[in-house]
C-alpha cells in the first residue's frame, strides 16, 4: 500500500469541555444526557444531521420488543426513550411483545428535545478522524465536517462510536469477530401503499412463531418461545425464490415487520440479513449499502406477488444508513462471558441490569422467566488510555454477551453508566479507573437507574 506524508498543521479548537460524548445512539445518547443530568459541561458530537443512531439513522423500532410477560427489565434512561417518544405521540404499539414501537423520524424530534432540555452542547454533521492523546491519556479529538478540520478538548471522552472507533485511534486494545462469523448487515426500508386489513387477516389466518425461526437460528430448546408469536414473514420469499420471482441463491431475505399504519405504511422491514460484511471495513460498507438496497427491492416484488396486503405496495424509504451488529469491542478491565448472561451474574461494580436475552450467533432466548444480569463497571473501561469510557456494543465481552448488550436498551444502560461515572470523576477529581463505585451508583439510582 502506498502512503503520503501529510504537512504539518495548526487545528482550532473550537470548543473545551468536561465530558465529550462521540456518536448519538442510543448509547452515546444516554450517555450525554446523564452527564449533562449530573451538572457538569457536557459536549455530543454526531455523523449525521440527527441524533438516535439506530433508532433514527438506520431505522430500528423495536428498542424493547424482548419484553414479554414475565421480563424484569432495565430501568433508567432507556426506558424513558420509549415513555417519552410514547408522550410526545412518536410510538405506536410493538406487535410481539409489551413495549412500544418507536417511530424513526419523529424520534429525531424527540432526541432533539432531550438534548435542549438537560443543557447538552450539540454538534451534527461532524465525523471525528483522530483522538488527542498524551501520557496515555485521552484530550480530546480531531474532527472533520463542513467547516473544516477542528479539535474538541475534554477532560474526559465517551465513545460511543458502535464500532469503538475512539479506542482504536487512541490506541487500545480491541478485538473483532472474524468476518466469517459475523452477526449479518441489514438494509432496513420501509413500504407505503400496504392494505392493513388484508394483511392483518393473512397473518391471522398464518400465524408464525418463534419456532419458524429455527431454518436460521438455533432456539434454545425447553419450549418457553416455541409457540410464541412472532412477526415473522419468510414463506412468501420462500415462494418468490421456488418461482422465480427473485433469484433462487437470496437466502439472505426474510425477516419481520413491526408497525403498519391506518394510511397503509410499513415502517419498519427488518428482511435483509447479509453476512460476512464488515462495518468498519469501508470497502464492505459501500458494498453492503448497494447490495441491501437492491436486496429490498426483490424483498418488495416477492412481497407483491405473494403476500396479501402488500400487493400494491412500494417503496417508501430506506434507513440513512447500514444496520451494523457487530464490529469491534474493547478488551476490558473485565470482559463480560455467556456464563455471566445465562447465569444471572453479579458485580459489586454493577451500573445496571439488563434480562437474560440473547439475540444473534444462531442463538435466541428470550426473557420470559424474570432471570436478569448485572452489567459491570469494567466492561466500559479500556485497558492502556487513560480518561476513555465506551457506552454501546462495543463494550468488552465474549460473543453471546455481545448478542445481548447489542440490544438498544441495554446500550442505553451502559451509555448511562458511562456518563455518570464520567461526569462524578471529573466533581471527585478523579480518573475514570479510580473512579468511586459507591458514588457512581448513587448517582445512576437517583437518575432512577436500577443496579441490584
Amino acid at each position: 500500500m502506498k502512503h503520503i506524508t501529510e504537512a504539518a498543521r495548526q487545528v482550532p479548537v473550537i470548543a473545551e469541555t468536561e465530558v465529550l460524548v462521540v456518536g448519538s445512539g442510543p448509547g452515546g445518547l444516554a450517555a450525554a444526557l446523564a452527564s449533562a443530568r449530573e451538572g457538569v459541561d457536557t459536549m455530543l458530537v454526531e455523523r449525521f444531521g440527527c441524533f438516535g443512531g439506530n433508532i433514527t439513522a438506520v431505522g430500528v423500532e423495536g428498542i424493547a420488543w424482548y419484553r414479554k410477560e414475565g421480563t424484569v427489565d432495565t430501568e433508567g434512561i432507556g426506558i424513558e426513550f420509549e415513555q417519552r417518544s410514547k408522550s410526545m405521540g412518536a410510538t405506536s404499539p410493538e406487535p410481539q411483545s409489551n413495549s412500544e414501537a418507536i417511530n424513526a423520524d419523529m424520534f429525531k424530534h424527540v432526541a432533539d428535545v432531550m438534548v435542549q432540555e438537560a443543557g447538552i452542547h450539540p454538534l451534527l454533521h461532524s465525523v471525528v478522524i483522530d483522538t488527542i492523546v498524551e501520557d496515555d491519556q485521552i484530550r480530546g479529538v480531531i474532527l472533520h465536517n463542513k467547516s473544516g478540520r477542528q479539535a474538541i478538548l475534554a477532560k474526559r471522552v465517551i465513545d460511543g462510536s458502535g464500532d469503538a472507533d475512539l479506542a482504536v485511534f487512541a490506541g487500545a486494545p480491541t478485538r473483532k469477530t472474524p468476518k466469517e462469523e459475523m452477526l449479518p448487515v441489514t438494509v432496513m426500508f420501509s413500504c407505503s401503499g400496504v392494505h392493513k386489513k388484508r394483511f392483518l387477516e393473512y397473518v391471522k389466518e398464518n400465524p408464525s412463531t418463534y419456532k419458524d425461526w429455527g431454518k436460521n437460528w438455533d432456539i434454545q430448546k425447553g419450549g418457553k418461545e416455541d409457540d410464541m408469536f412472532s412477526p415473522y414473514l419468510e414463506k412468501p420469499f420462500d415462494r418468490a425464490r421456488e418461482e422465480g420471482v427473485i433469484p433462487s441463491g437470496l437466502k439472505s431475505i426474510g425477516g419481520t415487520w413491526s408497525a403498519i399504519s391506518d394510511s397503509g405504511e410499513a415502517t419498519y422491514l427488518n428482511m435483509i440479513h447479509m453476512t460476512e460484511y464488515d462495518g468498519s471495513d469501508v470497502h464492505d460498507l459501500t458494498k453492503a449499502e448497494m447490495e441491501g438496497r437492491f436486496q429490498a427491492l426483490q424483498a418488495i416484488k416477492a412481497m407483491n406477488r405473494f403476500l396479501p396486503g402488500f400487493e400494491e405496495a412500494k417503496l417508501r424509504t430506506y434507513g440513512m444508513t447500514l444496520g451494523v451488529r457487530d464490529t469491534r469491542k474493547i478488551v476490558g478491565r473485565y470482559d463480560l462471558t455467556e456464563s455471566d448472561v445465562r447465569n444471572q451474574g453479579r458485580f459489586e461494580d454493577s451500573i445496571g441490569i439488563f434480562p437474560e436475552f440473547i439475540d444473534g450467533y444462531n442463538v435466541l432466548v428470550l426473557p420470559t422467566t424474570g432471570r436478569y444480569f448485572q452489567i459491570p463497571y469494567g466492561v466500559l473501561v479500556p485497558q492502556k488510555i487513560g480518561n476513555l469510557l465506551v457506552a454501546g456494543r462495543s463494550i468488552a465481552g465474549d460473543k453471546i454477551s455481545h448478542a445481548s448488550v447489542r440490544n438498544m436498551m441495554c446500550c442505553a444502560v451502559t451509555g448511562q453508566g458511562a456518563g455518570v461515572a464520567a461526569a462524578v470523576s471529573v466533581k471527585d477529581g478523579v480518573s475514570v479507573g479510580e473512579v468511586n463505585i459507591k458514588h457512581v451508583q448513587s448517582a445512576l439510582q437517583k437518575q432512577g437507574a436500577r443496579i441490584y
